[in-house]
């Protein structure tokens, strides 16, 4: 019997929405491919789970879809990692404008002998990033602040974060062959129509289904939800089985 190839893995460092729970970091997820290794956003705490997952001298590049604290803060820590203790330089780092900008202002910019690891790409909505055997596109989502859900196609399979979103937009921004989705479930329908800039659970399912989605995966609940109740709204829409993101899970598109 042949041995299958693992085309993409996506592997969960944290999935807490807001802010980190007692055991679950912020957000923060590793797309494994054959030929990269790539930090999906960097929320606090993520940098532990993220050293048990793989070698920093093989992280390829780092993209952060937003400039809100539960996305990217631990930055600045990778930083001082591969600054000062595990030297690297030419990093690739992809995120929005804002993003870009709030991260410079907490840099602390040192000496030539200790330049910053990191080498800074703008993207937009409009953007084709390559990286190594991945292809990642991009879409702004419906959240206060210049956000960019992420498609990644590698080896002819598809994955999809939507990173933080209202009900304005939908996954089908990204068009058909979607085969594996981790979308913004921060809430339950009875908090639907009061203003919170995320997705419900009900609704993550309906626009997954809509999409023709196969698999979906609900992230960024709040610390203190009720995960199973999230699980029956979403499978209830979704008409399949969802997962909850939780740490260590590793999910092969």
């Amino acid at each position: 019997m042949g041995v299958a190839v693992v085309t993409m893995e996506i592997v969960v460092l944290g999935s807490s929405g807001s802010f980190a729970s007692a055991d679950n970091p912020c957000t923060g997820y590793l797309v494994q491919t054959p030929g990269a290794s790539v930090l999906l956003d960097c929320g606090p705490g993520t940098l532990g789970p993220l050293q048990r997952t793989i070698d920093l001298a093989d992280l390829t590049a780092v993209v952060v879809t937003h400039n809100h604290p539960d996305h990217w803060l631990e930055l600045p820590v990778l930083r001082n990692v591969f600054k000062y203790f595990q030297k690297r330089s030419d990093i690739p780092l992809y995120g929005t404008a804002e993003t870009r900008r709030m991260d410079d202002a907490v840099t602390v910019r040192g000496s030539s002998a200790t330049a910053d690891p990191f080498v800074w790409n703008v993207i937009t909505a409009k953007s084709i990033v390559t990286i190594g055997d991945q292809a990642w596109s991009f879409s702004c989502t419906d959240h206060p602040v210049e956000t960019l859900a992420v498609r990644v196609d590698c080896g002819g399979r598809s994955f999809v974060f939507t990173s933080d979103t209202g009900p304005a937009w939908s996954i089908d921004a990204f068009g058909p062959g979607i085969d594996l989705a981790l979308y913004d479930a921060s809430h339950l329908s009875a908090f639907e129509g009061k203003g919170i800039p995320h997705t419900s659970a009900r609704q993550a399912g309906e626009r997954c289904r809509a999409a023709d989605v196969g698999r979906m995966v609900a992230t960024h609940l709040v610390p203190g939800s009720d995960p199973e109740a999230h699980r029956a709204e979403a499978s209830a829409a979704y008409g399949d089985a969802v997962d909850i993101a939780s740490p260590g899970d590793r999910f092969v598109v």
